[in-house]
Protein backbone atom coordinates (compact mmCIF):
# COMPACT_ATOMS: atom_id res chain seq x y z
CA UNK A 1 0.00 0.00 0.00
CA UNK A 2 1.08 3.95 -0.74
CA UNK A 3 2.93 5.10 2.01
CA UNK A 4 0.93 8.53 1.71
CA UNK A 5 -2.16 5.84 3.48
CA UNK A 6 0.36 4.91 6.09
CA UNK A 7 1.49 8.56 6.85
CA UNK A 8 -2.38 9.16 7.30
CA UNK A 9 -2.93 6.78 9.52
CA UNK A 10 -0.50 7.39 11.65
CA UNK A 11 -1.55 11.06 11.99
CA UNK A 12 -5.11 9.99 12.78
CA UNK A 13 -3.42 7.69 15.30
CA UNK A 14 -1.86 10.67 16.80
CA UNK A 15 -4.84 12.33 16.91
CA UNK A 16 -6.47 10.70 19.63
CA UNK A 17 -5.12 11.76 23.35
CA UNK A 18 -6.56 10.61 26.57
CA UNK A 19 -8.18 13.93 28.42
CA UNK A 20 -7.56 16.12 25.35
CA UNK A 21 -10.36 13.95 22.78
CA UNK A 22 -10.69 14.53 18.93
CA UNK A 23 -13.63 15.75 17.95
CA UNK A 24 -15.40 14.84 14.96
CA UNK A 25 -18.49 16.02 13.17
CA UNK A 26 -19.56 13.66 10.97
CA UNK A 27 -19.64 14.00 7.24
CA UNK A 28 -21.83 11.71 4.71
CA UNK A 29 -20.78 13.39 1.14
CA UNK A 30 -17.90 15.06 -0.49
CA UNK A 31 -19.61 18.78 0.23
CA UNK A 32 -19.83 17.82 3.99
CA UNK A 33 -16.81 16.47 3.89
CA UNK A 34 -15.21 19.54 2.54
CA UNK A 35 -17.09 21.73 5.04
CA UNK A 36 -15.66 19.87 8.48
CA UNK A 37 -12.48 19.90 6.87
CA UNK A 38 -12.82 23.73 5.94
CA UNK A 39 -14.28 24.38 9.61
CA UNK A 40 -10.84 23.57 10.55
CA UNK A 41 -11.22 19.92 12.15
CA UNK A 42 -7.86 17.52 11.85
CA UNK A 43 -9.57 14.99 10.34
CA UNK A 44 -13.45 13.52 8.89
CA UNK A 45 -15.17 10.57 10.31
CA UNK A 46 -18.41 9.24 8.21
CA UNK A 47 -21.83 8.35 9.74
CA UNK A 48 -23.24 5.08 8.58
CA UNK A 49 -27.10 6.61 9.01
CA UNK A 50 -26.12 9.79 7.80
CA UNK A 51 -24.72 8.11 4.29
CA UNK A 52 -27.21 5.90 4.22
CA UNK A 53 -29.72 8.79 4.39
CA UNK A 54 -28.21 10.49 1.50
CA UNK A 55 -27.95 7.52 -0.50
CA UNK A 56 -32.02 7.05 0.34
CA UNK A 57 -31.42 3.75 2.15
CA UNK A 58 -31.85 2.97 5.78
CA UNK A 59 -29.30 2.60 8.60
CA UNK A 60 -28.45 -1.10 9.60
CA UNK A 61 -26.03 -2.19 6.68
CA UNK A 62 -29.16 -1.36 4.10
CA UNK A 63 -26.78 0.52 2.49
CA UNK A 64 -24.91 -2.02 -0.35
CA UNK A 65 -21.18 -2.27 0.26
CA UNK A 66 -20.49 -0.99 -3.27
CA UNK A 67 -22.98 2.28 -2.47
CA UNK A 68 -21.04 2.79 1.16
CA UNK A 69 -17.31 2.24 -0.36
CA UNK A 70 -17.93 4.43 -2.86
CA UNK A 71 -19.51 7.14 -0.73
CA UNK A 72 -16.23 7.24 1.29
CA UNK A 73 -13.93 7.34 -1.47
CA UNK A 74 -15.70 10.37 -3.06
CA UNK A 75 -15.43 11.91 0.61
CA UNK A 76 -11.65 10.91 1.08
CA UNK A 77 -10.92 12.43 -2.82
CA UNK A 78 -12.78 15.79 -1.65
CA UNK A 79 -10.27 16.07 1.51
CA UNK A 80 -6.64 16.65 2.65
CA UNK A 81 -7.19 15.45 6.39
CA UNK A 82 -7.61 11.70 7.33
CA UNK A 83 -10.84 9.63 6.88
CA UNK A 84 -12.03 7.50 9.22
CA UNK A 85 -15.53 5.48 8.28
CA UNK A 86 -18.42 4.05 9.95
CA UNK A 87 -18.61 0.87 8.88
CA UNK A 88 -21.55 -0.59 11.21
CA UNK A 89 -20.42 -4.43 11.66
CA UNK A 90 -18.62 -4.93 8.23
CA UNK A 91 -21.90 -5.08 5.92
CA UNK A 92 -20.73 -9.03 6.29
CA UNK A 93 -17.72 -8.92 4.65
CA UNK A 94 -14.14 -11.03 5.91
CA UNK A 95 -12.03 -9.09 7.26
CA UNK A 96 -9.37 -9.09 4.17
CA UNK A 97 -12.17 -7.82 2.13
CA UNK A 98 -13.20 -5.14 4.31
CA UNK A 99 -9.36 -3.38 5.17
CA UNK A 100 -8.82 -4.26 1.31
CA UNK A 101 -12.09 -2.46 0.54
CA UNK A 102 -11.29 0.20 3.04
CA UNK A 103 -7.98 1.61 1.75
CA UNK A 104 -8.92 1.36 -1.67
CA UNK A 105 -11.46 3.82 -0.66
CA UNK A 106 -8.64 5.97 0.45
CA UNK A 107 -9.81 5.78 4.41
CA UNK A 108 -7.36 4.59 6.97
CA UNK A 109 -9.75 4.21 9.97
CA UNK A 110 -12.83 2.38 10.27
CA UNK A 111 -15.45 1.68 13.24
CA UNK A 112 -17.03 -1.34 13.98
CA UNK A 113 -20.11 -1.72 16.30
CA UNK A 114 -20.96 -4.95 18.68
CA UNK A 115 -24.26 -5.22 17.80
CA UNK A 116 -26.01 -7.10 15.00
CA UNK A 117 -27.30 -4.33 12.53
CA UNK A 118 -30.80 -6.31 11.79
CA UNK A 119 -32.30 -6.95 15.45
CA UNK A 120 -30.34 -4.10 17.44
CA UNK A 121 -29.15 -7.35 19.84
CA UNK A 122 -25.25 -6.78 21.10
CA UNK A 123 -23.79 -9.52 19.00
CA UNK A 124 -21.37 -12.59 21.65
CA UNK A 125 -18.27 -10.73 22.79
CA UNK A 126 -15.80 -13.60 21.81
CA UNK A 127 -17.61 -12.83 18.24
CA UNK A 128 -16.61 -9.70 18.33
CA UNK A 129 -13.29 -9.99 19.36
CA UNK A 130 -12.73 -12.32 16.54
CA UNK A 131 -13.77 -10.36 14.09
CA UNK A 132 -11.50 -7.52 16.03
CA UNK A 133 -8.80 -9.03 15.71
CA UNK A 134 -9.07 -10.16 11.91
CA UNK A 135 -9.07 -6.90 10.96
CA UNK A 136 -6.23 -5.94 12.95
CA UNK A 137 -4.58 -8.82 11.19
CA UNK A 138 -5.49 -7.69 7.77
CA UNK A 139 -4.52 -4.04 8.33
CA UNK A 140 -1.10 -5.36 9.58
CA UNK A 141 -0.37 -7.82 6.59
CA UNK A 142 -1.64 -4.45 4.06
CA UNK A 143 1.12 -2.75 5.86
CA UNK A 144 -0.84 0.04 6.98
CA UNK A 145 -1.53 0.72 11.04
CA UNK A 146 -5.84 1.36 10.29
CA UNK A 147 -7.11 2.72 13.00
CA UNK A 148 -9.84 0.31 14.37
CA UNK A 149 -12.50 2.17 16.49
CA UNK A 150 -13.95 -0.85 18.16
CA UNK A 151 -17.83 0.74 19.45
CA UNK A 152 -19.41 -1.26 22.31
CA UNK A 153 -23.05 -0.59 22.59
CA UNK A 154 -24.33 -1.13 25.69
CA UNK A 155 -25.35 1.92 26.40
CA UNK A 156 -27.60 1.79 23.82
CA UNK A 157 -30.12 -0.69 25.88
CA UNK A 158 -31.77 1.31 28.21
CA UNK A 159 -33.76 -2.33 29.13
CA UNK A 160 -30.61 -3.08 31.49
CA UNK A 161 -29.78 -1.66 34.94
CA UNK A 162 -27.25 1.22 35.10
CA UNK A 163 -25.01 -0.60 36.93
CA UNK A 164 -24.90 -3.64 34.70
CA UNK A 165 -24.67 -1.87 31.41
CA UNK A 166 -21.12 -0.59 33.17
CA UNK A 167 -19.81 -3.27 34.18
CA UNK A 168 -20.53 -5.24 30.78
CA UNK A 169 -19.63 -2.45 28.83
CA UNK A 170 -16.10 -2.99 30.92
CA UNK A 171 -16.39 -6.45 30.07
CA UNK A 172 -16.46 -5.86 26.39
CA UNK A 173 -14.24 -3.16 25.84
CA UNK A 174 -11.54 -5.48 27.86
CA UNK A 175 -12.18 -8.10 24.86
CA UNK A 176 -10.84 -6.99 22.20
CA UNK A 177 -7.63 -8.34 20.59
CA UNK A 178 -4.96 -6.70 18.12
CA UNK A 179 -2.54 -4.68 20.01
CA UNK A 180 -2.12 -0.67 20.36
CA UNK A 181 -3.55 0.53 16.88
CA UNK A 182 -6.91 -0.42 18.33
CA UNK A 183 -9.07 1.89 20.12
CA UNK A 184 -12.35 1.37 22.13
CA UNK A 185 -14.84 3.40 22.15
CA UNK A 186 -17.78 2.91 25.39
CA UNK A 187 -20.49 5.40 24.16
CA UNK A 188 -23.56 6.95 25.48
CA UNK A 189 -25.93 7.44 22.72
CA UNK A 190 -24.67 9.86 20.22
CA UNK A 191 -25.85 13.67 19.99
CA UNK A 192 -24.69 16.89 19.61
CA UNK A 193 -27.98 18.89 20.68
CA UNK A 194 -27.01 21.77 23.29
CA UNK A 195 -28.12 19.53 26.39
CA UNK A 196 -25.97 17.12 25.93
CA UNK A 197 -22.86 16.94 27.86
CA UNK A 198 -19.80 19.46 25.89
CA UNK A 199 -16.43 18.18 24.96
CA UNK A 200 -14.51 19.50 28.53
CA UNK A 201 -16.34 16.27 30.15
CA UNK A 202 -15.04 13.69 27.76
CA UNK A 203 -11.46 15.72 28.97
CA UNK A 204 -12.29 14.79 32.78
CA UNK A 205 -13.06 11.30 31.87
CA UNK A 206 -9.82 10.84 30.12
CA UNK A 207 -11.98 10.37 26.45
CA UNK A 208 -9.70 10.44 23.53
CA UNK A 209 -12.60 10.87 20.83
CA UNK A 210 -16.06 12.22 20.32
CA UNK A 211 -17.98 12.60 17.29
CA UNK A 212 -21.40 13.71 16.13
CA UNK A 213 -22.87 11.08 14.31
CA UNK A 214 -25.78 11.44 12.22
CA UNK A 215 -27.55 14.26 14.02
CA UNK A 216 -24.90 16.62 12.06
CA UNK A 217 -26.25 16.12 8.91
CA UNK A 218 -29.15 17.92 10.10
CA UNK A 219 -26.93 21.20 11.69
CA UNK A 220 -26.83 24.36 9.20
CA UNK A 221 -23.63 24.48 7.31
CA UNK A 222 -22.93 27.03 9.65
CA UNK A 223 -22.93 25.43 12.80
CA UNK A 224 -19.25 23.72 12.01
CA UNK A 225 -17.70 26.77 12.42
Amino acid sequence: MSASLSTRAAALRALHRSGGPLVLPNAWDAGSARAVAEAGFPAVATSSAAVAESLGHADGEHTPPDEMFAAVARITRAVPVPVTADLERGYGRKPDELVTRLLDAGAVGLNLEDSDPRTGDLVDAEEQADLLAGVRAAADGAGVAVVLNARVDVFLHPDREPADRLAEAIRRARRPRGGPGQLRLRPVRGDPRPHRPPARHGRRRGTSRLSGGCPVRRWPAGRLR
